[in-house]
């Protein structure tokens, strides 16, 4: 029979390791790491395969290979552990994270009135895909998310006004961010960089990407590719509420038969 003691200890070892395994793929999930540790197990199985069938020339290979590995996986893993450990030691770990009807209700406010007012603006919302690296490129915020402060960083001639801004977690992330440009040759040649660049992140992640043209003021929303333009302020809001949230491909188009041609 376990002793009490080591009954106990193997009990915790055991959960310690479960919580370490979880938070290590759910801290990688839907960014390049989550590729890359995939990559790394895969060579991992091989390796021990190719020792338990006793073929030592490649098994020599795979040990030099994994040793190398080992740096290179720092390497690559490096604004990742970086972006953790700032987590860990900021008072921001156990920042307060906004419901969804409330983060929904301020985006909608900003992006009306910066419609009247033809104010140009981009607004990328973080669904599944994490948007952290496009944060590189901008100033990291870590903010509540209200109306007045989106305002006021798309305001010329604001520092912060050129580029994009980033919610994620029910928080503002980060401003002035830059995001890919479309190569798609069938958009078209009237869209100006904030559509292009709206369409280029939607394409490479899940993200709700807003448009507010500077020229006319008409909103434009950007999902896996697509462009639905000329929304007013209801049916923006009830696109962001159908897909807010949701999590893998989307089952349902929150503009039925509404969707203007990009």
């Amino acid at each position: 029979m376990m002793p009490v003691g080591t009954w106990w200890q193997a009990v915790l070892e055991i959960a310690l390791l479960w919580a370490f395994y979880y938070g290590l793929l759910v801290f990688v999930r839907g960014t390049v790491a989550i590729h890359v540790l995939r990559g790394a197990l895969v060579l991992l199985l091989v390796f021990l395969l190719t020792e338990a069938l006793g073929l030592q020339v490649v098994n020599w290979l795979l040990t030099k290979l994994v040793t190398i590995s080992v740096i290179a996986l720092l390497i690559v893993f490096q604004p990742e552990l970086r972006r953790a450990l700032a987590k860990i030691g900021g008072e921001h770990f156990f920042r307060l994270i906004q419901p969804k009807e409330e983060v929904i209700d301020e985006v909608i406010k900003a992006v009306a009135a910066m419609a009247r007012k033809k104010m140009g603006a981009i607004l990328a919302i973080e669904r599944q895909t994490r948007l952290r690296p496009y944060t590189e490129s901008g100033i990291v915020l870590d903010s509540a998310v209200t109306s007045e402060l989106l305002v006021t960083l798309f305001t010329p001639p604001a520092p912060l006004h050129d580029g994009g801004v980033i919610l994620a977690d029910g928080r503002v992330l980060a401003a002035a961010c830059l995001f890919p440009l479309t190569q798609d040759p069938r958009v078209s040649k009237t869209l100006g960089t904030r559509h292009r660049a709206a369409l280029g992140l939607s394409e490479e992640t899940d993200a709700l990407v807003i448009v507010v043209s500077e020229e006319t003021g008409t909103i434009s929303l950007a999902v896996r590719g697509e462009l639905s333009r000329d929304l007013d302020r209801d049916s923006l809001n009830q696109a962001l509420r159908d897909l807010y949230g949701q999590r893998g491909v989307l089952t349902a188009d929150p503009f039925r038969d509404a969707r203007p041609e990009v």
